[in-house]
């Protein structure tokens, strides 16, 4: 039996989100998303159901998310930033909706923590690969680089509610 369900979430439209089970990888969700005009976006619906089959799995564990808090870049266009906040607000809303707390990360705090800091994006994913062999398959490509920033995310929420946990 599931005690603690962790979800950890890379809100961008190539993020995903991941779930750790006690500690162990228990699934993952690629960002769903649909078509919205000529746009992406993520589609909050899919996120909702996929969330709530990862939760089924492990009835009566605690459930609860960090999701990476996002913010615009000087370097990213107006319409791009806001489409990526615009991500998140949809991320945030589908926990909101499902009654699930969630926690955000600062990229820097949660890099910091990993050694992380000036790394290139295939060093989260080569982190995971180290840290969570039978994860291996969920992030065999480059490009599964959101997912091991989720599968991260989600150890740094559990690293972080043993703090808490150790400090009470």
């Amino acid at each position: 039996m599931t005690l603690r369900l962790t979800l950890g979430v890379d809100p961008g439209l190539s993020g995903a989100v991941v779930a750790l089970a006690d500690g162990e990888p228990a699934g993952f969700i690629d960002m769903p998303t649909r078509q919205a005009g000529k746009w992406a976006e993520v589609d909050g619906r899919a996120l909702i159901v996929g969330i709530r089959e990862l939760r089924a799995a492990h009835p009566g564990a605690y459930i609860s998310a960090m999701v990476e808090k996002v913010g615009a870049r000087p370097t990213d266009g107006g319409t791009s930033a806001f489409r990526f906040g615009e991500s998140s607000g949809r991320v945030k809303c589908a926990f909101e909706a499902l009654g699930i707390p969630y926690e955000l990360a600062i990229p820097a705090v949660w890099k910091r923590h990993f050694g992380l800091l000036g790394q290139d994006k295939d060093a989260a994913r080569q982190l995971a690969l180290v840290r969570f062999p039978t994860a291996a398959h969920w992030l065999q490509r480059k490009k599964d680089n959101g997912r091991a920033d989720a599968l991260l995310l989600a150890l740094y929420g559990d690293a972080i509610a043993g703090t808490e946990r150790a400090a009470a």
